[in-house]
């Protein structure tokens, strides 16, 4: 018996249509309606016009699925979809047309021409009202007004997130936010309404318009707010106490891990982001999709990164070498619910063990490797010279020099911006191994480069998890000097700048990345500060502690023509540093080996001889 009954999948498929008949029945009894007014109804009467309505129908039908309009979820069903329908109700009139002027059904039941053309439109208004109006009513729900314990929302940014932000908030049920308006710098907008929301004004308002609207809080409803604009918007809303959220970033409702509805507290990355670099992601995915990727240092922060991006990307297979048990456990069990289908296979291994990462290499086999791993804080390295030479240098010399007898495509090192003119242990230990590298390239099929950028925002022991630490402490906030400034960008730029690079490289290069205009630590001080609820100075203090061993009060990131070539991409740089053969830094690398045995004070004496601090 169960043979003959429909299966769900089919009746599923047969809902929609069952739907649209009361809609076509409606309107065909309609056209009559009006057509009785005038002329009565016809000869044929009712039985007749039942009978023309079931061949109406039929061909409705058809033309609709033809179309694809069924093939569309109602809930989803927008203004961008109404072309589909007008096509298939115009169709489905002219095939009713052709029909009354073959007479198939006879005279006895022949209607008029009038009866086609008013069913026709008659029937596309119900089948869109159908479909729209349910969600128009959504959608248009007065938000202004206020009731309940829905909270009162100014929105910053009346685009397309903020009218996407909007129509989530309408959705909820029940209501957990109405909108008070919103702001825009654009004049085109003033005055505007956005599903029923008024456009107030600018956004140098803010303090006037919290007056007067009273909002809770203050929602940046922007997918990419540039920093200067959630800089404005914090600064504006500090004077009169107003809490500041922003919705999530454009790549998470893109990817849809996050919902426009979904707030978050403002964060340092958005002051600081200085509007990530959009690098070509066809680009990468051509290089990584389907290769067999090695991120080193993959528990780190930028690390982790890079290996969520490769996935992201189409690699094939993710070998994770850390020698931090947690941070490896971590990153496997993130990147395991990202993808099931990569193999993801977490090696705990020392890179400086060349033994042990002969066998890394031998089981992973990789094309691609991305060198993340290094000692990276500068007083400490300043403390135990030998391990940042160790560590940096002499593992960089190894690791590329395995690359090249495994036959590996591409091997890119992450370096720094303290590599530049080093003043610290650990910049001359970068500087030494993007030397490393680039004296390899060449000498065999593998493609070899370095990528240099400044601190990576809220990287383990950066400056920005201190201060957070420090807040939470109830302060002081340590500051080195009130002069001291970085350059600062987002993980996310950082892997990304990495991999595109990696892409394009041809071998022998240092990648450096334009990071704009670097940032005072007192001003990132004084805003975290207010960020957490504080006054600066007064509720929480800041002192200055002095500067510290090996740490300029400049960072340097030379990207002018006497020491940079410009790439195909603006942001992109190549420097322009002379590279040294592979015998000298044969050299080296035995020179450093001797020193470290001989210990700290000949290692800091070697760095000093070779002028790299």
């Amino acid at each position: 018996m169960k043979k003959f009954l429909p299966s769900p999948s089919s009746l599923s498929r047969l809902l929609p249509v069952l739907a649209d008949l009361p809609v076509m029945a409606l309107a065909y009894a309609a056209a009559y309606g009006i057509r009785g007014i005038e002329f009565g109804i016809p000869s044929f009467g009712l039985r007749g016009i039942v009978w023309t309505f079931a061949t109406v129908a039929l061909v409705q039908a058809a033309c609709l699925a033809l179309a694809g309009c069924y093939r569309l979820l109602w809930r989803f069903v927008t203004i961008t979809d109404v072309p589909r329908f007008v096509l298939a109700v115009a169709v489905s009139t002219l095939a009713q047309l052709l029909l009354r002027k073959l007479n198939l059904q006879g005279d006895a039941v022949r209607f008029s021409y009038l009866i086609i053309l008013m069913n026709g439109v008659l029937v596309l208004g119900g089948l869109l009202a159908a479909r729209l109006l349910p969600r128009a009513l959504l959608d248009h729900e007065p938000l202004w007004q206020t009731g309940g314990r829905a909270t009162r929302v100014l929105l910053v940014g009346a685009g397309s997130a903020g009218s996407m932000a909007l129509r989530e908030m309408a959705r909820q049920r029940p209501v957990r936010m109405r909108a008070a308006g919103f702001v825009d710098d654009d004049p085109a907008k003033r005055g505007a309404r956005i599903h029923g929301v008024r456009v107030w004004g600018a956004i140098a308002e803010l303090p006037a318009l919290i007056r007067r609207l009273r909002p809770a809080e203050v929602v940046v409803t922007m997918a990419r707010p540039p920093r200067e604009v959630v800089q404005k918007v914090v600064a504006l809303c500090a004077a009169s106490n107003t809490r500041v959220r922003i919705i999530p970033g454009f790549h998470e409702l893109v990817e849809g891990s996050a919902r426009a509805d979904r707030l978050r507290e403002v964060d340092i990355t958005d002051l600081l982001g200085r509007g990530e670099s959009g690098f070509d992601d066809a680009v990468v995915r051509g290089f990584l999709n389907g290769r067999r990727v090695m991120v080193t240092g993959a528990g780190g922060t930028v690390g982790g990164e890079l290996a969520r991006q490769a996935l992201r990307s189409g690699a094939a297979s993710l070998a994770l070498v850390e020698r931090c048990e947690h941070g490896l456990y971590e990153i496997e069990r993130e990147l395991r619910g990202m993808s099931a289908a990569a193999e993801i296979t977490p090696l705990l291994a020392d890179i400086t063990d060349g033994p042990l990462m002969e066998r890394v290499f031998a089981e992973a086999r990789p094309e691609v490797v991305l060198h993340a791993a290094a000692h990276k804080h500068v007083p400490m390295m300043e403390r135990n010279p030998g391990e940042a030479l160790r560590n940096n240098f002499l593992a960089t010399q190894s690791l590329a020099e395995l690359s090249c007898r495994r036959g590996v495509e591409m091997f890119m090192l992450v370096s720094t911006d303290k590599a530049v003119n080093p003043a610290s242990v650990m910049g001359a230990s970068k500087r030494l191994a993007e030397m490393a590298v680039c004296a390899q390239a060449g000498a065999s099929k593998t493609r070899l480069a370095a990528v240099r950028f400044g601190n990576v925002l809220g990287s383990s022991g950066s400056v920005v998890p201190l201060f957070r630490e420090q807040i939470r402490n109830g302060g002081p906030v340590t500051v080195t000097h009130p002069e001291m400034k970085r350059y600062f960008m987002t993980a996310r730029e950082a892997a990304s700048l990495v991999l595109h690079a990696a892409a394009v490289a041809k071998g022998g290069e240092v990648f450096v990345l334009d990071m704009g205009e670097p940032v005072r630590i007192t001003e990132l001080a004084e805003t975290m500060v207010r960020l957490s609820g504080f006054s600066p100075h007064d509720e929480i203090p800041i002192v200055f502690t002095g500067v510290r061993p090996g740490e300029k009060l400049f960072e340097e990131l030379d990207v002018g023509e006497a020491s940079a070539i410009r790439t195909e991409n603006a942001r992109i740089f190549i420097c322009r540093a002379a590279r040294r053969d592979a015998a000298e830094v044969a050299a080296l690398c035995a020179a450093a080996r001797a020193a470290i045995d001989a210990g700290p004070d000949a290692v800091r004496e070697f760095l000093r001889g070779k002028k790299t601090i």
